[in-house]
This record gives structure tokens, sequence and C-alpha cells, in this order.
């Protein structure tokens, strides 16, 4: 409760207090600007303490060059959640020319990957602000930095999983914050570009198109995506007359297609598994570019071209990978980590549905692939840490959380929880639990509830076991498994 300084108090007490006031404030606002964060185990300086945002507003000028620097300005709505001498935002790869608050011209410095503004005047608690930031963000990742911006044959797309979307514009990059987004893009002519949500309008301006691209559900920094590139978009219908566009380079078009006519029935798929579709639109973007990975970004999930056309990939083996960041628009997508630790819900669940529907459409069992991974599991948790408790990344490796004991060795949590409880009392807790943190967050201790209730008892020492534990506990229902120690491993 705060101190009240009534009639009663004497006059000069009130000047004591008044003055100590006035001295811790300037205190607080003579302190170096520092790099702040939310306290994630694995990324400590990642997200920004004081405030929830509701809306970014991101603009790019793209200049026709991927290898030089956008113009850009994002506006950012939030409500604070303490009063803040300070505003700290996650930036770290651009130019700031000038900031904003509420209207105001503020000063700013940077720390770390922090940029540090300061108001005219301090923003109360419970306040609702808007920051406005005009920068630049350039294509051209840092030294030992990868992700951000991915520059293709053609164009660009962004790939800012886990730690990287500060990388491209200023903001509270960590999944627990998740906010609407509008993004508008001007290119030149010949290029097109498209970004997470709907479109919201197109407007052309001499030889510049801009076009503008809104969301309709919550969404993590991490997950934002806009392509461009000489491509074509492609409409189709999915089930419930959803709306599935898919952003190709133009070139590609007719060989591509094969494999986006897929996509419908996939989505048909996972809802037959975990019930509907939890965005306003989907699609696949397929880009010219050598990532060493796809990715989910929301409602535009981002994939190498090489995966479509290496004739080395088996057919099952590639629509098994569409259905896996098919599968985390439930899961990681719409149901997002709380922390980074709780990685292992998004990949695991997409393991797992991509093994599925391996099973299912390609006769690959799903045991064999359950029984390799144990056989393996035990060295992926030394290596990785266990599931639920990964070992933190090595400085500047933002794909260095995204080990085996998160994708299989995650998906085998699962398996093993599936022949704990039973197949009917799991797929009522899959469905149960996209849709009881559906465009929310959600953690492990989450899951493990859910799980208890709906086994109808208590599974804390299964979970504590299997995603805590240094060795992996003997499987349900499998007792002849083994699994390789690291010491017997080294020695083949």
């Amino acid at each position: 409760m705060p101190l009240s300084l009534g009639s009663r108090v004497p006059r000069r007490l009130k000047a004591t207090l008044l003055a100590s006031a006035v001295s811790v404030c300037l205190v607080a606002a003579s302190a170096p600007p520092a790099p702040l964060g939310v306290g994630d185990r694995l990324f400590p300086y990642l997200g920004n303490p004081g405030y929830d945002v509701s809306s970014y507003d991101l603009s790019f000028t793209y200049p026709g060059d991927n290898s030089k620097p956008l113009r850009a300005v994002t506006t950012i709505d939030a409500w604070t959640t303490k009063r803040l001498d300070r505003v700290n935002l996650d930036f770290a790869h651009g130019r700031v020319d000038s900031v904003e608050v509420d209207g105001r011209k503020a000063a700013f410095t940077t720390a770390g990957e922090d940029l540090v503004i300061t108001p005219k005047n301090p923003l109360p608690r419970s306040s609702w602000t808007r920051i406005t930031v005009r920068h630049t963000s350039d294509p051209v990742a840092g030294k030992n930095r990868d992700g951000g911006w991915v520059r293709t044959a053609d164009g660009l797309a962004m790939a800012n999983q886990a730690d990287a979307a500060h990388l491209v514009f200023p903001c509270n990059d960590h999944p627990s914050d998740k906010a609407m987004f509008t993004i508008h893009v001007t290119a030149p002519k010949g290029y097109t570009a498209v970004a997470n949500g709907l479109p919201a309008g197109v407007a052309r301006n001499g030889g510049t198109t801009t076009w503008t691209y809104r969301t309709q559900h919550p969404m993590a920094t991490e997950l934002t995506q806009v392509s461009i590139g000489r491509s074509t978009v492609l409409h189709r219908t999915g089930p419930h007359g959803l709306p599935v566009r898919d952003v190709v380079p133009t070139k590609d078009r007719e060989a591509l297609e094969p494999w986006l006519a897929r996509t419908p029935d996939q989505i048909a798929w996972m809802e037959s598994k975990v019930g509907p579709y939890p965005f306003e639109t989907y699609g696949v973007l397929v880009a010219a570019a050598a990532t060493g990975f796809q990715l989910e970004t929301q409602t535009l999930s981002l994939f190498e071209k090489k995966l479509f056309t290496d004739a080395a990939h088996p057919k099952w083996y590639v629509e098994s990978v569409m259905v896996h960041e098919l599968s985390h628009q439930w899961f990681g997508d719409s149901v997002s980590p709380r922390t980074w630790s709780d990685l292992w819900l998004n990949e695991g669940h997409a393991t797992w549905y991509e093994a599925l529907y391996a099973e299912e459409k390609a006769n690959r069992p799903m045991e064999a692939r359950m029984k390799a991974a144990y056989g393996a599991s035990d060295r992926w948790r030394e290596a990785g840490g266990p599931p639920a408790l990964p070992k933190p990344p090595k400085p500047g490796q933002k794909i260095g959380i995204f080990r085996a004991n998160v994708y299989d060795g995650a998906a085998l949590v699962l398996y093993a929880l599936r022949q704990e409880i039973g197949k009917p009392a799991f797929e009522r807790l899959e469905r149960t639990w996209v849709r009881s943190h559906r465009d929310g967050d959600a953690t492990t201790a989450d899951f493990q509830r859910l799980a208890s209730d709906i086994a109808g008892r208590d599974l804390s020492g299964f979970f504590k076991a299997w995603l805590y534990g240094e060795k992996t506990p003997p499987m349900p229902g499998h007792p002849d498994w083994r699994s390789a120690s690291p010491s017997k491993a080294a020695r083949k």
C-alpha cells in the first residue's frame, strides 16, 4: 500500500519524506542503462519486465537488394504493469533514428541487445502507452549470429526462432508476451510481399507496392514471417472453407504444386486428431535458401525448396515433415511455451504427429521409431539435457536448444504417457490441451496437471522421471527396451 502524506503528518516530516522520495527517483533515473530480461533460464536477457505488449505495427521498405538494410517503423502499443522510468526493448541489429513515446520524442541508448528508452515523463503503472521507433532492419547477419532475415535467391524471408526477432525489429522478444500484428511491406515493382495473417490492403504508388497483412490471433515474436520475392501466391480452400495460400518462387510453381495440393487433406487429418485448426489461414512458404531447417511461422510455415526438389527424400518423409510444421500451429503457435524450457511441448508434439502420420499414411510403425529413440535416449539426455531441462545454448547459436532430446526424445515421453494412461485418455488430453490454452501460453506443469486430471491419478512421479531424469525410465509395456549408455556408445 502506498504511503499517504496526509494532514496529520508534521510539515517537517512531510518535507523529509518528499526529499527522500525525490532522491530515490533521481538515483533510479541516474542508474546506468542495463539489459533486462524476464528471467528465462535459457535466454536470461530475452523479453523485458514492466509491460505487456498488446499489438505491433511493423512497416518495412525493401530497397530491391537483399544485401542492403530496409527502412522500418515499429509501433508498439502496450500496457504497463509497473511504473517505468525507462522502457527496454529487445533490438540488436539495426540503426535507430528516432523514438517517440505517446507522441513525444524520447531519449534512447543501447545496453547489450536492448534498446533503452527514457520517455519525457515516467510511465505510470497500469497505463496505456504507444512507442514508435524509426530504424533500419539489416538482412546481413552480424558476427556469430544467424536468424532474423533469411536471404533467399530472389529476396527475403524470416526465421526468428528462438531469439532472433529482435534482429529484425524492436520488440519484447519472448513467447510469453504474445500480441496482435499488423505488417506493411513496401517493395519495388516485380516483387510480391506476404506476411502472417490475412491481407488487409494493397496500395500502389509509382514504382512500388505496399501490402498490408493483419493477424486475427495473438502471436509470439519468434513466429513472425515476412516473405519478399519474385513470388506467386497460390490459393486453395481447406476444411470448413479455410483459406489456404502458398507462396512459391514463380519459376517453381508447377514443380511444387503436387506437394502443396496435399495441405488441405493434411489439415483435415490434424483436425481429426486434435480438433479445429486454430487460425484464420494457413499456407506453405517455399524459399530458395539454405537454412538447414523448416520453421512453423504462424499461418505461413517456412520450408526450404530443397525439401521438395531433392529426389533423395522419399514421398512419405516430405509429407511427414509438412505435417510436423503444420502440427506446430496447434502446438507451439496457438499454445506457446511460457518459457523456452517448455520447448519439448512444441517439438515433442510436432514430432509425435509427424510420426503418427507416417504410421497411418505410409506404414512406418510408430513403435519401431520409438524403440529406436529409446535406445538413443540416454545419449541424448547426456548431450542436451532431459527433455524439460535442456542445456543452455552456446553464445550466438540460436538453434542450440533444438537438439534430439526435445524432438524424438520428447515424442518418446508422449509415447510413454500413452502407454501409461491408455490411448483414449491420451487422445482426450491432446484435444483438451489445445482447446484450454488456445491463443495463450502454457508450461510443463500445466500439462502435468491436466494429464493427471484426465487420468484420474497423480502423474507427478511419472513426469519427474521422464522429463527431468538424467536416465531414461523403463518404458511402460516394453520392459525389454534398453537405452545404450553414453559410455558404451562412445566405445563403438
